[in-house]
């Protein structure tokens, strides 16, 4: 199977390849066009000059009676070198049609271009193929002519015509040459285009492929159950911004595995602890050494422990999976605090701690599942009491007001408390599951570390949001946010 770098750079030479060929036919087809350009160019210079210096030999000699020998000169007719050589100067020669006579294979013309020369009369008195001498020139053709003029009168008269065709073979040699020329250049430079391209689609390639090589061997390596380094970003585009996914899902997955390994060992010791202090009391009753009135209690007590235990992972296992189905319904936000507030009060007054709530505001309805907003607000009501000394003082409060986190006016109720605070340090963690603050806090006084890893679930399937604020020996705020009824 082909690397991704190497069919990228089977795709560089593909693009090359096309590109010079459409480069070559597009060069053939501009040169028809250019060449008939050139030719009507060509055919303009070459009447003009010609008619300019026929009118310069008629203004001297008042003839064109050397018009042939002038052209052969001109090598319009024959190579000049051989007419020389031929002649040998000698006048018995000056007549073309003689030497023509003599001399046929050697005087075949060699130019590409087809002269014709008429008088005043359009009587053709030169042609370079010696065939329509003595014709009227009208009745031959008409295509670049240029007239010959007698510069000594008194106003300019045209003396004469020059009329020029160039030939076909003349247009065949041409395209030939250009054509070649132009294939060699394309060919040239495509290959010199190609070098550079390679080299450069190489590179390239080598810089797009070694990120997702790296992250290949790294995902390898988390199939292997090893955690990879975090891979060097290199830079901002597509492949950076995977780069960084990646990173941050290595992170993700050690932290979940963190997670999981303290889940199953505080899942361990919650389990072992009660059914130690079980089996302690099953030994004592065994053997005597216990009341079974006091055992009754005490075991009562660890099974009430295990239940709510398997019912707040229950609790977790279902908001994980999404099985949680809210029973959506508007409901009165002032109605619900002041139920749990009530609810609560019994136990406040047990702890000698004043649990209040402020005087609410003509509050929207919101659209929430009651049960669930009992359990969010009970949990915080729970944990503050939880965290309050006597004559300590619980506050629950709402209103509607912007949060950083969105747009527009939420409602956002509040349970603050002036007990001992949060750490720090502990306060990122709060919502962890089975996270406590102080690991030392009995089980029956610190909970198992539960309790606000289900409220933020709970908060979040109602689509809101919860944080707190704290500060060691201050208390501890926390915000829960939620978007009014619509």
């Amino acid at each position: 199977m082909m690397s991704l770098r190497w069919r990228i750079i089977a795709a560089f030479g593909l693009v090359i390849l096309l590109t010079i060929l459409l480069s070559a036919g597009v060069a053939f087809w501009s040169t028809q066009t250019e060449l008939i350009e050139l030719t009507e160019e060509i055919g303009e210079f070459e009447a003009e000059s010609l008619a300019d210096i026929l009118s310069r030999e008629y203004t001297l000699v008042g003839s064109l009676e050397r018009v042939e020998l002038i052209l052969a000169e001109l090598g319009y007719l024959y190579d000049p070198e051989l007419f020389a050589e031929l002649s040998l100067g000698d006048p018995v020669f000056a007549d073309l049609n003689e030497l023509s006579q003599l001399y046929p294979d050697e005087f075949e013309t060699i130019s590409d271009l087809r002269v014709i020369i008429a008088d005043q009369n359009d009587v053709v008195i030169a042609d370079s193929f010696f065939e329509f001498n003595g014709e009227i020139l009208s009745e031959i053709s008409t295509g670049h002519e240029a007239e010959i003029i007698d510069y000594g009168a008194d106003e300019d008269r045209i003396v004469g015509t020059v009329y020029i065709e160039v030939l076909e073979e003349y247009l065949s040699l041409e395209a030939e040459a250009f054509l070649q020329d132009t294939l060699i250049n394309t060919i040239i430079g495509g290959l010199l285009t190609a070098i550079i391209a390679l080299l450069l689609g190489a590179w390239l390639t080598g810089r797009i492929t070694a990120p997702v090589t790296a992250l290949t061997d790294a995902a390898r390596s988390l199939t292997r159950r090893t955690d990879p380094e975090p891979l060097p970003v290199t830079s901002n585009d597509e492949l950076g911004q995977m780069t960084i996914a990646f990173n941050q899902m290595i992170e993700a997955l050690q932290t979940q595995r963190n997670l999981r390994q303290r889940l199953i060992n505080d899942v361990s010791h919650e389990l072992n602890t009660p059914l130690s202090v079980i089996q302690l009391e099953a030994a004592g009753l065994r053997d005597g050494l216990q009341e079974p009135q006091e055992a009754a209690v005490q075991i009562i007590q660890e099974i009430n422990l295990l239940r709510n235990l398997v019912h707040d992972l229950n609790w977790l296992a279902e908001t994980d999976s999404g099985e949680v189905q809210l029973n959506l319904a508007s409901e009165s936000l002032v109605e619900i605090l002041t139920e749990e507030i009530e609810r609560w009060q019994g136990q406040a007054r047990s702890q000698s701690i004043h649990l209040n709530l402020e005087p609410l505001p003509d509050l929207p309805p919101i659209l929430v599942d009651r049960l669930r907003m009992s359990q969010i607000f009970g949990n915080l009501i729970s944990n503050a009491l939880q965290h309050s000394a006597a004559d300590g003082q619980i506050t629950a409060a709402a209103s509607l007001r912007p949060i950083p986190m969105e747009e527009g006016e939420w409602m956002v109720i509040t349970v603050a408390d002036d007990g001992e605070g949060i750490d720090p340090a502990d306060l990122p963690h709060i919502f962890e599951r089975f996270y406590r603050a102080d690991q030392a806090r009995s089980r029956l006084s610190g909970g198992r570390g539960l309790g606000l890893s289900l409220t933020r679930q709970l908060v979040r399937l109602h689509g809101g949001y919860i944080w707190v604020e704290s500060q060691p020996g201050l208390g501890s705020k926390f915000f829960v946010a939620l978007k009014p009824k619509q």
